[in-house]
């Protein structure tokens, strides 16, 4: 499975990795220890809980591993784009209103801010699509038709 994803967001995925690696496991590792010198493991609820910790770092790490190894860098920087894709800047018109969205990956969507992932019913609706072409995606709210007049 690809993840797209900016460089930006890449470069903080990777440095979040890093410090789980290391602070995080180092952390856990000191936890487990302290745990274990107070006694009886079966019913010791610290030593319990520094395990319930560490499986989630380490399965957070696992995640994030395989989601920077499937990496796909958005190109970000302005080009003529055809028709709207993941990186791209899309200008839509809908009900007479301007909006500007910016195609990304679903690990940094961020819809109130116009970031939209692919995979979201809009972002799916526009992929593909060019300039003059008219999308119509149902909503919570009744159908909505969305109008592109820009691709950058």
């Amino acid at each position: 499975m690809e993840y797209f994803l900016t460089k930006k967001k890449l470069v903080q995925l990777q440095e979040e990795l890093e410090t789980l690696k290391t602070k995080g496991r180092k952390a856990i590792s000191e936890d487990l220890q302290t745990a274990k010198e107070l006694g009886d493991l079966s019913e010791n609820s610290e030593y319990i809980e520094a395990r319930e910790r560490q499986q989630r770092i380490e399965r957070k790490i696992a995640e994030l591993e395989q989601t920077v190894r499937n990496a796909v860098v958005i190109d970000e920087r302005a080009k003529k784009r055809e028709a709207v894709d993941v990186g791209s800047t899309t200008e839509v018109v809908r009900d007479g209103e301007k909006l500007v969205f910016f195609i990304v990956g679903s690990n940094e969507a961020k819809p109130e801010e116009g970031f939209i992932s692919n995979e979201s019913p809009l972002g799916c609706a526009l992929l593909g699509h060019k300039v003059g072409d008219s999308v119509e995606l149902k909503t919570p709210r009744g159908k909505s038709r969305y109008k592109i007049v820009k691709v950058s």
